[in-house]
């Protein structure tokens, strides 16, 4: 959430929680958005609508369809007034051409500020030891990217990146890929 406020999201805004699992975020933002604001798409519709009954205070606030079954980043049924994205800690487990895909599959939504992102920095052609200690590869589980290949994964899909100097969890570098200003 505190990612996401920085970059100015209110409840006004309509957030896609790109692989939101069980909604460990979902859980807070769906009470923050307005009814109907949030949209959740992961590879397991089983694992959303669990979290949907478990986790959110009230799920009559989350619409079962709103929930989006979606393992290849097509992101099918979401409407266009999507503002802002998020997948937290979902492109260090996949492969960096998954991202390539999300980012340039984001580029439909018109009104769309900014997609925030996380994943591993490494150079290493091997196993890395990320800062606090967690171990990543550049060819399976955890991922780890070099940060010229995401520079350019962002500006390929169109988007301008920033490297927040956020501090997160297991040493994950949050990413902002803002789309060209309509005029």
């Amino acid at each position: 959430m505190q990612a996401l406020l920085s970059q100015g999201m209110t409840p006004e805004d309509h957030l896609l929680d790109i692989g939101c699992g069980a909604l460990r975020l979902g859980h807070k933002a769906v009470p923050y958005l307005r009814p109907g604001h949030y949209w959740g798409t992961d590879a397991s519709l089983a694992l959303m609508r669990h979290g949907r009954l478990t986790e959110l205070p009230d799920p009559a606030r989350l619409p079962e369809d709103h929930l989006i079954e979606d393992a290849r980043f097509a992101f099918p049924g979401i409407p266009d007034t999507i503002t802002l994205a998020i997948a937290f800690g979902v492109f260090t487990h996949l492969p960096h051409a998954d991202l390539a895909t999300a980012l340039t599959n984001l580029r439909r939504f018109p009104l769309m500020r900014s997609v925030l992102f996380t994943v591993f920095l490494s150079d290493a052609s091997g196993p890395a030891r990320q800062p606090d200690g967690v171990v990543t590869h550049p060819d399976r589980p955890p991922y780890h990217v070099p940060e010229s290949s995401v520079l350019g994964t962002i500006r390929s899909a169109g988007f301008t990146p920033t490297r927040s100097p956020m501090l997160l969890p297991r040493g994950q570098v949050l990413w902002v890929a803002t789309p060209p200003q309509i005029p």
